[in-house]
C-alpha cells in the first residue's frame, strides 16, 4: 500500500493524466470468451457458454399461469396506492419456490405516507363530516392498470430455449460470477455474462457519456439482442440490477424471471451532489488504495486473506479512477421510480446479505412490497458480494428458483370431493328402482280386477 501511496503522490506531482484507461489485462484462457462490437469502437468482452446436451429435452409442459391484475395510483403528494385486484395471485405468492412462507413476498396495498392516507374512524354515533371533502380534493395524478395472465414454467439446464444472463455492478467485471458460470454451466445452462464498458477487458472510451446509464443500458439490450432465447433469466447485482429491470421493461414477453441480488430500493437514480467521486480523477487515483481498502471492509463480511484473493483474482473493484468516476456521476435515470418497478409482472427474487453497509436490508424489503411477484432471502454469512462469499447457497437459492413453478391447483379436483356423495346418490338410485318390482304384483291385480269390471 505505501508503494501505491508513492505512485499516487508522484502523479499528483507531476500532474501525469490519470484519464488514459485501456482494458484490464486478463491471464485467463480466451475459451468461452468472445468479443462483440456493439457500437464502432465499442468492444464488450462476453463469457459464452454453450454446455454439451447429452439429452436435449424440449420444454412440453404447461406450467402455471397468475393473473397479474393491480391498480397504481400516484397522488400529487407523493403518495403511492397499490392495489391488487385478483386474490388469486396474492395467494399464491405466499409460497415460497422451497416451500417456505415469506411474509413480505406481495402487498396488496402499499402506503408511502400512511398518516396522510388512512384517517381515524370516527367514533359511534358521530360523523366524520369535516374529512369527506378533503378526500373529496384529492385527484390521482396518474393512475396505472395492469391486466395481464403470465404464464410461468420450469426452467432445467437441458431446455434449450433457456438462457442465463449475468451482469455485474460498478468495479465488478464477469469474473466475480466465476462460481455460478461453472456451477451453471455443468447443470446444462447456457451463460452469457458481459464487462460493462471500462471493467474487466472490454474497450474504455476516454469520454464520461459513454458511461451513462442510457449508454451502458444499450450495450446490455444489444447484448440481450444477440445470444436472447425464447426464456430468459437476468441475474443481476448491484447496480446491473438497474440494467436488468430495464431489459424487463424492454422485454416483458422474453423475460421469464430475474434475480434481484442486492439491488437497493425502488428508487429513480440520481448522482449525489455531495460524493467523493466527484473530486478530480487525479485526486480519486491518489486515494484508490484508500478506496480499495474500504470497498472490501464494506463489501465483505469478513476482511481476511482469502477475500482480498477473491477481489485480486476476479479483477473486482479493478477499474481506472476516470471510469469509477464517470460511472458514478452517470447513474441519472429519473424513470427507475417505484411505479416502474411496480409494473414489473416478472417473477423476481431479492437476496440480500446481512451485513451489507452499501445497501441496507431496508431498501430490498421495500422492493420486495412494491413488486407484484417477489420472494425475498436473507444470508446472514453475507454482505454485498454475497455471490462471492457464499456461492453454495447462492447457487442453491438460484437453482431453487429457476425450477419453481406456480401450483395452481386445477378445477377438476374440487369435483372429486363430490363423487362419494354421487355414489351414494346412485346407490339410492338403483334402490328405488328395484323397489317397483315389489310393487307391482298389486299393479296387476288392479288391471286384473280392472278388467273384471269390464
Amino acid at each position: 500500500m505505501l508503494t501505491s501511496f508513492m505512485e499516487s503522490f508522484l502523479c499528483c506531482l507531476t500532474s501525469k493524466s490519470a484519464n488514459i484507461v485501456v482494458p484490464v489485462e486478463t491471464s485467463e484462457p480466451a475459451d468461452g470468451h468472445e468479443f462483440v462490437e456493439v457500437k464502432p469502437g465499442r468492444v464488450l468482452r462476453v463469457r459464452h457458454i454453450i454446455p454439451d446436451r447429452s439429452v436435449v429435452e424440449e420444454y412440453t409442459g404447461q406450467g402455471g399461469s397468475i393473473s397479474c391484475k393491480r391498480k397504481i395510483t400516484v397522488y400529487r403528494n407523493g403518495q403511492l396506492f397499490i392495489e391488487n385486484l385478483d386474490d388469486r395471485a396474492s395467494t399464491e405468492l405466499k409460497n415460497h419456490p422451497n416451500g417456505e412462507t415469506q411474509s413480505n413476498s406481495n402487498v396488496e396495498v402499499d402506503l408511502t405516507d400512511c398518516d396522510n392516507s388512512s384517517p381515524p374512524a370516527p367514533a359511534a354515533g358521530q360523523t366524520n363530516q369535516s374529512q369527506q371533502p378533503r378526500r373529496r380534493r384529492r385527484k390521482p395524478k396518474r393512475t396505472v392498470v395492469i391486466d395481464c395472465e403470465r404464464k410461468i414454467s420450469s426452467c432445467k439446464g437441458t431446455h434449450t430455449d433457456v438462457a442465463l444472463f449475468f451482469i455485474h455492478g460498478v468495479g465488478g467485471s464477469l469474473d466475480i460470477w466465476g462460481s455460478q458460470l461453472d456451477f451453471f454451466s455443468r447443470l446444462g445452462y447456457e451463460v452469457i455474462a458481459p464487462d460493462l464498458a471500462g471493467h474487466g477487458a472490454s474497450s474504455a472510451p476516454q469520454i464520461a457519456a459513454a458511461y451513462t446509464f442510457y449508454a451502458l443500458a444499450e450495450d446490455m439490450r444489444l447484448i440481450f439482442k444477440r445470444y436472447a432465447r425464447k426464456r430468459n433469466i437476468l441475474i443481476g447485482h448491484s447496480y446491473g440490477v438497474s440494467f436488468c429491470t430495464f431489459l424487463a421493461h424492454e422485454y416483458p414477453e422474453q423475460i421469464h424471471k430475474m434475480v434481484m441480488i442486492n439491488g437497493g430500493g425502488p428508487t429513480a437514480l440520481e448522482p449525489s451532489l455531495c460524493s467523493i467521486f466527484n473530486l478530480p480523477t487525479c485526486v480519486l487515483y491518489c486515494l484508490s488504495p484508500l478506496l480499495a481498502w474500504s470497498f472490501l471492509k464494506a463489501g465483505f463480511a469478513k476482511q481476511g486473506t482469502k477475500e482480498k484473493q477473491l477481489l485480486k483474482q476476479n479483477n473486482a473493484f479493478n477499474v481506472s479512477s476516470f471510469v469509477l468516476r464517470a460511472m458514478m456521476s452517470g447513474q441519472y435515470w429519473p424513470e427507475g421510480d417505484e411505479i416502474y418497478h411496480a409494473e414489473l409482472t416478472v417473477p423476481i427474487l431479492l437476496v440480500h446479505g446481512m451485513h451489507d453497509k452499501f445497501v441496507p436490508v431496508e431498501e430490498d424489503q421495500r422492493m420486495a412490497e412494491i413488486l407484484l411477484l417477489a420472494f425475498l432471502k436473507l444470508l446472514e454469512d453475507g454482505s454485498h458480494m454475497v455471490m462471492m462469499e457464499c456461492p453454495k447457497a447462492v447457487n442453491t437459492l438460484l437453482h431453487e428458483f429457476f425450477l419453481w413453478e406456480p401450483a395452481i391447483p386445477p378445477l377438476p379436483k374440487k369435483e372429486s370431493k363430490t363423487r362419494p356423495e354421487t355414489a351414494k346418490a346412485q346407490s339410492d338410485n338403483n334402490k328405488a328402482s328395484s323397489e317397483p318390482d315389489k310393487v307391482r304384483p298389486a299393479t296387476a291385480r288392479q288391471t286384473s280386477s280392472n278388467d273384471g269390471a269390464e
